[in-house]
C-alpha cells in the first residue's frame, strides 16, 4: 500500500510541475488587470521571482477574495513600507502566496505519505509564511538604510536652507543628489505636492508608509515647528541632533544585550563541552579499566 501511495504523490507533483511550465509557457491572454501586474517592475524582478509570479498570477484573484478587505489593505501598506521591492504589487504578492502555498501542500502530502509528520508541518510553515517572511525582511532593509540616510540628508537640507532657498526648493535640490529609498520617498512627497497635496497631508502620508521612528520623529518636529513659526534650519539641525543622539542610545542598548547573550551561549555550548573533554581526558590518562566494573 506504502508503494502506492509514495507513486500516487510522486505522480501528482510531476504533474503539478508540468502545469505550472505549461501556465508558465502559455500564449493565453490574461485578463488587463493581470497583465499589467506581471509588467510593473518586471524589469527590476528577479527571474526567479518573475517566473513565481507568472505561475501564480492567475489564482491572484482567488487569494485576494479569501485575505478579505481588511487584510487586502494590511498587505497593501505594508507592501508600501517595503517600498515595493522588485515592482512588487498587491497582485504579484498575492500570485507568489498562491504559488508557495500549493508548493508547500504539494510537498506537506509527500512528507505524510513518507511517513514524516515534522517535515509536512515544515512544509505548510513555509507554503504559509514564505511570502510574508520576504516582504517583512525588505521592511526590515528599508527601515535601516531611510534611518542611515536621514541625519546627514538633514545636516545637509539644513545648510542649503540656510543659504537662502525656501524648504521646497532646498528639499528638491538636496533630494537629487541622493539615491536609495530615503530620495524615492522624498520624490514621491514632492510630486503630491506638485498634484495640490497640502504639505502637512504630504508629508503625513510620508510617516504612515514607512514604520521608522525617525521619520515619524522628522515629521511631528518639522510640523511642529511649521506651527510655531521656528526657524526651518535650526529645527533640522535639531532634528539630526537628536536622531544621532538616539542612535546613540540604541546602540548601547544593543551593546548592553551582546554581553548577557555571549555569557548564555558560553554555558550552554562551551562550558559543557570543555567539561566533557577535561573529565574524558582524565579518565583515559587513569589507566581504568572498565571492564572490570562492568563485569567483563
Amino acid at each position: 500500500m506504502l508503494p502506492l501511495l509514495l507513486a500516487l504523490a510522486a505522480g501528482l507533483a510531476v504533474l503539478g510541475v508540468l502545469t505550472g511550465i505549461r501556465l508558465y509557457r502559455g500564449e493565453t491572454r490574461l485578463p488587463s488587470d493581470l497583465a499589467l501586474a506581471l509588467e510593473v517592475g518586471a524589469t527590476r524582478a528577479k527571474p526567479r521571482q518573475q517566473a513565481v509570479d507568472t505561475l501564480g498570477v492567475r489564482l491572484a484573484p482567488l487569494v485576494l477574495r479569501l485575505m478579505g478587505p481588511k487584510l487586502r489593505d494590511a498587505k497593501r501598506r505594508r507592501i508600501d513600507q517595503a517600498g515595493n521591492p522588485g515592482g512588487l504589487t498587491l497582485d504579484r504578492y498575492a500570485a507568489r502566496r498562491a504559488v508557495y502555498g500549493l508548493f508547500g501542500a504539494v510537498m506537506a502530502c509527500i512528507g505524510l505519505v513518507a511517513g514524516s509528520p515534522v517535515f509536512a508541518l515544515i512544509a505548510l510553515a513555509f507554503g504559509w509564511f514564505a511570502a510574508d517572511l520576504a516582504l517583512r525582511e525588505a521592511i526590515r532593509h528599508r527601515r535601516r538604510e531611510i534611518e542611515r540616510t536621514l541625519p546627514d540628508f538633514l545636516d545637509v537640507l539644513a545648510v542649503v536652507v540656510s543659504a537662502g532657498l525656501s524648504f521646497r526648493q532646498a528639499l528638491e535640490r538636496v533630494a537629487e543628489r541622493y539615491k536609495g529609498p530615503w530620495a524615492d520617498e522624498l520624490h514621491i512627497t514632492l510630486r503630491q505636492m506638485d498634484m495640490g497635496v497640502s504639505r502637512r497631508e504630504a508629508f503625513g502620508q510620508l510617516r504612515r508608509r514607512n514604520s521608522s521612528e525617525q521619520v515619524d520623529q522628522f515629521v511631528t518636529a518639522l510640523q511642529q515647528g511649521e506651527e510655531l513659526g521656528a526657524p526651518i534650519a535650526d529645527t533640522l539641525m535639531q532634528i539630526a541632533t537628536d536622531m544621532r543622539r538616539t542612535d546613540a542610545q540604541n546602540a548601547r542598548r544593543k551593546a548592553a544585550k551582546t554581553v548577557p547573550k555571549a555569557t548564555i551561549a558560553t554555558i550552554a555550548f562551551l562550558l559543557p563541552g570543555t567539561l566533557i573533554l577535561i573529565v574524558a581526558t582524565f579518565v583515559l590518562g587513569s589507566g581504568t579499566d572498565f571492564g572490570s566494573f562492568l563485569g567483563e
